[in-house]
């Protein structure tokens, strides 16, 4: 017989006591969080309020600093609260709306990237095609489902995780982890894990046709003027740097997840699970915001008030 009881919250076991530390990891975070959320939010206002930026390109910018937004409102709150706790401890459901979020941010913002790169090899590669493809009623389709299929592909991975009967509440994070939930379970699991796999499968081969996509741009590049070859640099590296970063951070959060890592020491497990969804809301609006020309040139005329 499964020795297992009705789990009404989760401890997380991955904090440790600092002491008076505490305080200035607090100051540390909340710094982050402000950053991010001023940084993202001044970038999206500038992209909706200025008509030359209505521009495909700089509206699927926009959608990826507002899911930066969403992703951080996902983390840091509780990150904050825990970090000044005594007692680490957070209801089930609101674990599972951690998860949620956290999850979700992570398929949008590769859906997000993959309909960059999308729209930067019609705009390259296929300049004569591109008005004619990225037209406002498509620009809304790709939006919408870029937010639309991780929304339901992260409810279906929870709904699998929820009705598990689990034999303990402790996970080894300091946030709320899907697999960490998954590992707990006393019940049969091979649904869960099938369904893992296949979904992390899948944002693999997103990921691969994403890099494929900007090795045909690269080649197209280099085999066209100087000039075109500098326009395709300066609007596809931003693009590149952000996949680049974000995929590291989720691949070592997928090491950290399937081998054990009882070895490394504690305050280097806690920085690459926190990599991931702490790094990219503060990589994206710096990278973008210096490196494509019309942004920078807006955020200055903001800045010193020329508008």
């Amino acid at each position: 017989m499964i020795n297992s009881t009705p789990v009404s919250y989760f401890t997380l076991a991955a904090y440790f006591d600092t002491g008076v530390l505490k305080y200035l990891y607090f100051l540390i975070i909340m710094s982050l969080y402000v950053f991010i959320v001023c940084g993202n939010s001044l970038l999206i206002v500038i992209i909706c309020m200025n008509r030359s930026l209505h521009e495909p390109m700089y509206i699927f910018l926009c959608s990826l600093f507002v899911n930066e937004l969403y992703g951080s409102t996902g983390l840091f709150p509780m990150l904050l609260v825990q970090i000044l706790s005594d007692i680490h401890t957070v209801s089930a459901s609101f674990c599972y709306l951690q998860i949620f979020c956290v999850y979700t941010y992570a398929s949008i913002q590769f859906s997000n990237l993959a309909v960059m790169s999308y729209d930067r090899y019609l705009a390259i590669c296929c300049p004569l095609q591109y008005n004619t493809l990225m037209t406002s009623n498509n620009i809304a389709i790709l939006i919408t489902l870029t937010w639309l299929y991780p929304f339901l592909a992260i409810f279906i991975l929870i709904s699998l995780s929820v009705p598990l009967q689990l034999c303990g509440n402790i996970i080894n994070k300091v946030y709320c982890d899907n697999y960490s939930i998954v590992k707990l379970a006393c019940s049969n699991t091979t649904v869960n894990n099938i369904y893992g796999i296949v979904y992390t499968f899948t944002t693999v081969i997103l990921v691969l046709l994403i890099f494929y996509t900007y090795m045909k741009i690269l080649k197209v590049c280099f085999s066209g003027s100087k000039q075109t070859r500098q326009k395709a640099v300066s609007t596809c590296t931003p693009h590149l740097a952000s996949l680049l970063n974000f995929s590291c951070g989720c691949f070592f959060e997928i090491v950290q997840n399937r081998f054990d890592m009882k070895r490394v020491p504690n305050m280097l497990r806690i920085f690459l699970s926190l990599y991931w969804l702490t790094c990219q809301p503060v990589f994206n609006p710096v990278v973008y915001g210096l490196n494509i020309t019309k942004i920078r040139i807006t955020c200055k005329s903001v800045v010193f008030g020329k508008m």
